[in-house]
């Protein structure tokens, strides 16, 4: 990979901390960078099509009688009048990027990644596994990083969101020996699935046990991949049931109180589509807490609005 790509991102940070990169990429529980990325980013026509439907936003999806529905928020429209439109509909109005920025982040907090913790303090300690001490993670900004350092930010950034698939162009670029070795070392006791496109053979053969040879107009498979357990998956749940005390109260605003016991049962939420398990499991975990924040999350209540029944879990303002 070419210094200027492989820098890119991070080469628009020179004068911030890498922990503040991280937190400002992804505090909003997707990745902006993605979202940002020319597969995702919204073209001038198509924005000349959202602006001439008056479209605001797009607030949800659901499936009814098998087909994939968007709730639509016009503007200066009263969100009681949102309509839904199938995919196709928005699709033949023009909005397929928009469509695709909406499914991924919707994919993103059905994923849980809204549960891992923003703080600097979680930051700092995913750098720390990447060899990015608190002195340059911290306290020291991007412009100061040498080639190897922004490379372990780059490869930080990348597995912050614990993914399932890691794709590597010439990870070896500007790594000593010794982070090298901390790289081979971390991916194999990650377990989730690596493609690795590289010309350091010693490397990627420490990590993957299949190798597709590409020359002369052909492909050529030797070895065989391995499964492997995915802790990275097991990691992401452990945070809803480790975060307490004070640092509980910083992710939920202070919205913290003794008693549960005021907060009403839910079956459904603000649109009235019924809770899956996991949602009902997790609606009764944050009333335990009396994590306000959460269980209006859960119920998906637009900020402003109180849910009919629900008047103890407020406006959300």
């Amino acid at each position: 990979m070419f210094p200027s790509m492989l820098f890119f991102h991070v080469e628009q940070h020179l004068e911030e901390a890498p922990a503040s990169y991280i937190q400002w990429r992804f505090k909003d529980a997707y990745d902006k960078e993605k979202i940002g990325s020319e597969a995702f980013r919204i073209s001038p026509e198509e924005q000349e099509a959202i602006d001439e439907f008056g479209l605001e936003d797009i607030w949800s999806r659901r499936m009814r009688a098998g087909v994939l529905e968007y709730e639509v928020k016009k503007r200066h429209v009263p969100e009681r009048d949102n309509k839904y439109f199938s995919k196709d509909e928005l699709l033949g109005m023009g909005f397929e990027r928009l469509l695709k920025q909406t499914d991924e982040k919707i994919a993103a907090k059905e994923a849980g990644l809204d549960l891992r913790p923003i703080t600097t303090t979680e930051i700092q300690k995913h750098l720390d596994d990447f060899g990015l001490t608190q002195e340059f993670g911290t306290y020291g900004k991007i412009r100061g990083l040498s080639g190897g350092q922004k490379v372990k930010l780059v490869l930080a950034a990348a597995m912050w969101n614990c993914p399932h698939l890691l794709v590597l162009d010439e990870p070896t670029n500007y790594l000593d020996r010794e982070a090298l070795g901390a790289l081979s070392s971390a991916l194999n006791e990650w377990g989730g699935s690596v493609l690795m496109i590289s010309h350091s053979k010693e490397f990627y053969s420490s990590v993957c046990k299949e190798e597709w040879i590409v020359g002369d107009g052909k492909v050529v498979v030797s070895g065989a991949s391995e499964e492997r357990s995915m802790k990275a998956v097991a990691r992401k749940k452990k945070y809803e049931k480790e975060i307490e005390g004070d640092e509980l109260l910083e992710k939920v605003g202070g919205n913290v109180n003794a008693n549960g016991d005021k907060y009403k049962d839910a079956a459904t939420n603000f649109w009235g589509k019924a809770l899956s398990k996991k949602e009902a499991r997790a609606y009764e975990k944050a009333k335990k807490k009396c994590d306000v924040k959460k269980m209006r999350e859960l119920l998906q209540i637009p900020i402003g609005k109180v849910m009919p029944g629900f008047d103890e879990l407020g406006d959300g303002k």
